[in-house]
């Protein structure tokens, strides 16, 4: 199944739809993060028939469009709802149509659940709420869950987990579409971390140590702005004043991930936004990025996404 073209130069139309029992948290989502990018996105609210809906929360929401919004959109969001009630039957074969057309199809924490009973997930490893994995993966054998991770990207269909994962999905969606600059300024606007990878842990097992109380934020930040130079385990744990094994082990308890990992998904998005707002070679961003050579930059990018510098610096970079 093809996936609808779209460009970085137009804009991509949304459809969300609104269940009954719609949760207002992962609704206002996605009309924070896309509605702050008026010139890139326009999103459209659509209900079972236009009219009040439910929300989770008790409220009701006046939705004043219909399924017919769906097939018109380049990509469908289906915020998490109340699992007690079932999906109309309309809403299924709505979804299943859109996505036959070609429609990308984003699920924030229980809409995964709606995909799921349209069919749309079937054979597909995909994510949602830690508390809600279980039940989808009985529900749905033919799914496979993975309850450990903040979201999944099949192409088509991308799911997420519970509350702020919602967010990182959607701040992915832009990223993939209009690449790190935008995505950045979606960032700000929302006042949330610019990324979190997709494969990050949704909890943590363990509680944070009591000992010391202070955050490794500061350190975070600090490498921030020093990239281009050689960051080690140590030399970030000297300027945490702690102990190289108490430095890791802190660091993923907070950060979800490895310094080690963390460092190099920091240095391939800034290699992003000076490969789409500047002209320098790709020698010279691998050295500002602290990746070495450009050769380097070249591997580690691709791996990271799926595409070259040079092919990056196409499809975003600023005439």
């Amino acid at each position: 199944m093809n996936v609808r073209a779209h460009s970085a130069t137009t804009v991509t139309t949304l459809a969300v739809l609104v269940l009954d029992g719609v949760v207002t948290f992962d609704l206002g989502v996605p009309l924070l993060v896309f509605g702050s990018l008026p010139h890139h996105y326009e999103l459209t609210l659509c209900a079972l028939e236009p009219g009040a809906v439910r929300s989770s929360d008790g409220y009701s929401l006046n939705v004043d469009r219909g399924l017919d919004e769906l097939f018109r959109a380049d990509m469908v969001i289906v915020p998490g709802y109340d699992l007690s009630q079932p999906v109309p039957d309309a809403a299924l074969r709505a979804l299943r149509r859109a996505h036959a057309s070609g429609v990308r199809m984003v699920s924030i924490c229980s809409g995964t659940f709606a995909l799921a009973e349209a069919g749309l997930l079937d054979g597909l490893t995909v994510t949602t709420h830690w508390r809600a994995a279980g039940l989808l993966a009985r529900r749905h054998p033919a799914v496979t869950v993975n309850p450990e991770v903040l979201y999944l990207d099949d192409g088509q269909v991308l799911t997420s987990a519970g509350a702020s994962a919602g967010l990182d999905l959607c701040l992915h969606v832009v990223r993939r579409d209009h690449g790190a600059v935008a995505a950045n300024t979606a960032a700000r606007f929302a006042v949330a971390a610019p990324h979190r990878a997709g494969g990050q842990s949704q909890f943590i097992t363990r509680a944070m140590p009591p000992t010391s109380g202070q955050s490794l934020a500061r350190t975070r930040e600090w490498a921030l702005h020093h990239l281009g130079e050689e960051l080690s385990v140590p030399r970030l744990a000297e300027h945490a004043a702690l102990s190289e094994r108490t430095f890791a082990r802190r660091f993923v308890q907070e950060a979800g991930v490895s310094p080690t990992q963390w460092l190099l998904a920091a240095r391939i998005d800034l290699a992003k936004q000076l490969l789409e707002s500047g002209g320098d070679s790709i020698d010279e961003v691998a050295r500002r990025v602290g990746l070495g050579t450009a050769a380097n930059l070249r591997a580690r990018f691709r791996r990271a996404t799926g595409t070259s510098p040079t092919a990056y610096r196409r499809a975003f970079g600023r005439t």
